[in-house]
């Protein structure tokens, strides 16, 4: 058997907490099984009132940070359904429009519910902003700050994204023989 001396992988993840007031944006850097922001903040919208012009605010942010960090993969908050159905649309509308930056620069998207974020970064799916904000200080290392929980949401979606891809032991590892299964390129021969 031949054994590969390649560094570990390597991987950006862009999270987004959508938003037609505040879009909140996080990067991580994946390399192995090491985790560490790179980026993130947030989109304030408040300020127009229009709402195609928001759109297009979001859509120009997000080609600006896929231009400048070149992520590899979006990892984005799906609406949760309220009772409200115009703020569901709008919702919907910044949601799709992340997520056609992210298709116009060849970047594949994933979506997950709110409570299988805060599930995965805390172990509780009804975890408030402010406690999923309070783990990810503790994860990623982070300066808390109660300004930015849609940012720290952000991280949380993409972190939640980076569990899922069987990165972490908390969310249960697999078999050695279902890693080769699933990675027969990773093992060569004699």
């Amino acid at each position: 058997m031949v054994y590969s001396s390649a560094l570990p992988p390597h991987k950006l993840i862009l999270g987004i907490d959508p938003g037609t007031q505040v879009m909140g944006y996080g990067l991580i850097e994946v390399t192995g099984s090491k985790v560490q922001v790179v980026q993130y903040g947030v989109i304030h919208l408040k300020s127009y009132s229009n709402h195609a012009v928001k759109l297009k605010k979001i859509f120009d942010r997000m080609i600006q940070l896929i231009d400048e960090y070149l992520p590899d993969e979006l990892a984005i908050e799906s609406p949760f359904f309220g009772v409200n159905v115009q703020s569901m649309l709008k919702l919907g509308r910044a949601q799709g429009v992340a997520i056609a930056a992210a298709l116009s620069r060849d970047i594949p998207y994933v979506e997950y519910a709110p409570k299988k974020v805060k599930q995965s970064v805390t172990g509780n799916g009804n975890a408030s902003k402010e406690q999923v904000a309070s783990m990810l200080v503790q994860i990623l290392k982070i300066q808390p700050d109660p300004k930015l929980h849609d940012a720290t949401d952000a991280l949380g979606v993409a972190l939640c994204h980076h569990y899922q891809k069987g990165n972490n032991a908390r969310q249960g590892g697999k078999s050695w023989k279902s890693f080769l299964t699933d990675n027969p390129d990773r093992v060569s021969g004699k």
